[in-house]
């Protein structure tokens, strides 16, 4: 039986060489199964497990050899669900009924030279207001799948999801968490025609409640990606005008797409490079409300890509800043005098928080009406800034 293991085990060593470390592993691990066409769904999907936990120990134990970090990162992340560890390390093995937390401390103490803090080495970056030890150890658990569901649809959903035995919790009334990996295309066929739900994250669903559209106000989604933030606030007021823009017609068109399903017609757009003053394309525009979901580090959302921590440099925080200060200054002289500007970004850093309100207060002549960061390391979700902001 260890033989399986022990394959498993240069298995991952073969694709640990090949990763380039430079991009993240949802990109890389598809292109290269395709290439490796040998290996089963079982094999894709254990090698894929095994990654994803190499990468949750951060920059702890980083002197120690691949193979002996993976088992570390087995015991943390897997505890006695893992076989494999149980074959190939039984003296781990051996504590791995324990609690995370007792596991943890069982490392720190042990002769691996563990420790907690080694994981994450920007702990000096980050927002008021985050529990160290909680956010570091939320890292060894998979962040959940979870959906906003379209206003009537509810009782519908989760009844596919019990017929199909998918275990889920509601969150709020609109709001249910699922195991990550779900195949919801393949529950919901019907859904690409007409959406009865959006995947978006629960802090970011959280963070739609600082919108607070009015009737026939005209609102503007300034970073609007997919368009996410623009469905949610088109389900909390649909009597509004909307401009969506972003830097990618690809994404837009995404957008586009998504809007059809979800049965939105009416909306402008536009694509818009925000690093630039767009008022030659804005014109004499002025909104009752602009989101800026900013770009960032996404430091808050590490928990699903945790590769990013040991690719991640410090000097990159200050970039981002520069960049979100820019592109705020650029759209805040479109927003009506009384009406707010909600400042998102999906980052822990105080830099890309706390500091940008403050400058942003300042700049721009604005008020904070409200302002939080919204953990979701504690329920098994990203963790994201949002600032409501009243020029």
């Amino acid at each position: 039986m260890s033989n399986k293991y022990e394959n498993q085990l240069r298995t991952f060593l073969r694709i640990l060489e090949a990763y380039p470390k430079t991009t993240q592993l949802s990109r890389f691990l598809p292109g290269y199964f395709r290439e490796h066409k040998q290996m089963g769904s079982g094999d894709r999907r254990t090698a894929s497990r095994l990654l994803y936990n190499y990468h949750r120990l951060g920059n702890a134990c980083s002197s120690l050899p691949p193979e002996e970090r993976l088992m570390l990162a087995e015991f943390l992340c897997e505890g006695r669900e893992s076989l494999f560890l149980q074959s190939l390390k039984p003296e781990l093995y051996a504590y791995a009924d324990l609690p995370l937390e007792k596991r943890i401390s069982y490392l720190e103490g042990a002769e691996y030279r563990f420790s907690l803090e080694d994981v994450y080495p920007f702990t000096n970056h980050l927002s008021k207001g985050v529990e160290l030890r909680s956010f570091l150890t939320s890292f060894f658990e998979q962040p959940d799948l979870f959906i906003r569901i379209h206003p009537g649809r509810s009782e519908g959903v989760e009844a596919k999801l019990s017929e199909n035995g998918v275990t889920y919790r509601r969150t709020n009334e609109h709001c249910l968490a699922l195991p990550n990996g779900t195949k919801l295309d393949h529950l919901f066929p019907e859904s690409m025609g007409k959406r009865q739900f959006e995947v978006q994250d629960l802090s970011s669903q959280r963070a739609g409640d600082f919108f607070k559209p009015l009737k026939y106000d005209y609102w503007w989604d300034a970073c609007a990606a997919s368009g996410g933030k623009s469905l949610h606030l088109y389900h909390q007021q649909p009597d509004i005008k909307l401009l969506v823009s972003d830097i990618r017609e690809n994404i837009l068109a995404n957008l586009d797409e998504r809007f059809a399903n979800a049965g939105i017609k009416t909306y402008q757009k536009k694509i818009l490079d925000l690093t630039k003053d767009p008022s030659l394309f804005l014109n004499s525009y002025q909104f009752d409300g602009i989101i800026l979901d900013a770009p960032c580090t996404g430091s808050g959302t590490w928990g699903r890509s945790p590769e990013l921590i040991s690719q991640f440099e410090a000097r990159q925080i200050l970039t981002f800043q520069r960049l979100q200060r820019m592109i705020a200054g650029n759209v805040v002289k479109f927003l009506k005098e009384g009406k707010p500007l909600v400042y998102i970004t999906c980052s822990v850093f105080k830099e890309e928080n706390e500091a940008n309100v403050d400058y942003l207060v300042e700049a721009y002549n604005l008020k904070i009406e409200s302002m939080e960061l919204i953990k979701g390391y504690d329920r098994r979700a990203d963790s994201m800034f949002v600032a409501r902001l009243i020029r």
